[in-house]
């Protein structure tokens, strides 16, 4: 590892730059979109109690492009995923600016997610335990390419409910990607990658709680665009028949929210775009946790599950067909305290929630009043 490395050093320059860029830019554009009006206020389903500037996704693309241009090949398949890239930020910033309609903004995610694929970054093939390398028509590898990458640019904006819940998540994601592509040898995702988490870690300068400017539409599309085409481009296309579930691993809490919200709204019968409070980071919120202990209570869950995909890549457990004792005591103990903190995280959320009659009387209010709500809407 430390050999590719080495001999990359632009993965450490890119984030490094793209950490400075983001942290001299952002106040200028928070200045911008106040100017434009362009500023989330308070509301019943907001956690904010000021008017918060939006728009901070343009400082992280603008981040994210500099050193690109620098250090990135441009000829190829990472123009794609750049210029992908850039037409999801001009949908999330309309968005910011104006609001679009579910059924707009999705139309401009899905020509944002057919940009890749005319570079060459689909699903091709990848591989599978006992069954071997799969390979896939190019009108299905294509079709799934573009909706893992529009599930995921969706899976990150629902994240961004909280003061640097996702800039810290998809930070600790895209030094996951980083350290992964390096060492399968794709050093052009690699830099992506810790591009794309240095300007993350330069946005949480000013979005960390108690935060003076949201990354808005604009920057969490275009921060799930660039995760979900670096998954592919890096690490879904390898023989490898374990690095398949890593980034799906990475990517869990997004994947776990998103798929709570969606199955409570159709539970209630309500529309899946419609916003509410039933986020994880919400529940956190409703059992007591401040802003900030509850996005870094977050951000370990997302790290111990890096650090399981991390493990898995590093130690083999059958190196030769023999099993490796010591790696494999360390894998388990690695994957135990993952499913351990998950079952910490479902116990706070879930079981005490039923057990504490006054949580779940404030949870029944909070139902009653959003459908008083609709109801008078």
């Amino acid at each position: 590892m430390w050999e590719q490395l080495k001999a990359t050093p632009e993965v450490l320059y890119g984030g490094v730059i793209a950490l400075g860029i983001v942290v001299l830019l952002t106040p200028a554009v928070g200045g911008m979109a106040r100017l434009l009006g362009v500023v989330d206020r308070p509301d019943e389903r907001r956690l904010n109690r000021r008017p918060i500037p939006r728009l901070g996704g343009l400082a992280i693309f603008l981040g994210i492009v500099v050193p690109s241009l620098a250090f990135l090949d441009l000829s190829g398949e990472t123009r794609g995923v750049l210029l992908g890239a850039a037409v999801a930020t001009v949908v999330g910033a309309v968005d910011d600016f104006r609001g679009l309609s579910p059924p707009v903004k999705l139309g401009g995610q899905l020509v944002a997610a057919s940009i890749p694929p005319l570079f060459g970054v689909w699903i091709d093939h990848f591989t599978l335990p006992l069954i071997g390398v799969v390979d896939l028509p190019m009108w299905l590898g294509v079709a799934l390419s573009m909706l893992f990458i529009v599930a995921v640019m969706n899976m990150v904006n629902f994240l961004d409910g909280l003061d640097g819940l996702a800039a810290g998540v998809c930070g600790i994601a895209g030094v996951t990607y980083a350290i992964l592509a390096l060492s399968l040898g794709k050093p052009d995702p690699a830099i992506l990658s810790a591009i794309v988490a240095g300007a993350c870690l330069g946005f949480l300068r000013h979005n960390f709680f108690p935060a003076r400017i949201f990354m808005g539409d604009s920057g969490a599309q275009a921060l799930g665009f660039i995760l979900a085409a670096v998954s592919i481009q890096g690490l879904f296309k390898t023989a490898s028949t374990v690095v398949l579930v890593l980034p799906l691993l990475v990517l869990a809490i997004p994947i776990i929210d998103t798929s709570f919200v969606v199955a409570r709204r159709l539970k209630h019968n309500q529309p899946v775009y419609a916003a509410d409070r039933s986020h994880l980071h919400h529940r956190f919120l409703n059992i007591g946790f401040s802003q900030r202990r509850a996005a870094v209570t977050m951000w370990l869950w997302c790290a111990t599950l890096a650090g399981a995909a991390l493990a898995t890549r590093f130690l083999p457990l059958r190196p030769g067909g023999e099993w490796n004792l010591v790696d494999s005591l360390v894998v388990g103990g690695i994957a135990l305290a993952a499913i351990a903190f998950s079952i910490y995280v479902i116990y706070l959320l879930e079981i005490v929630k039923l057990m504490n009659p006054r949580i779940r009387r404030r949870e029944r209010e909070r139902e009653l009043a959003e459908a008083r709500e609709r109801i008078s809407a």
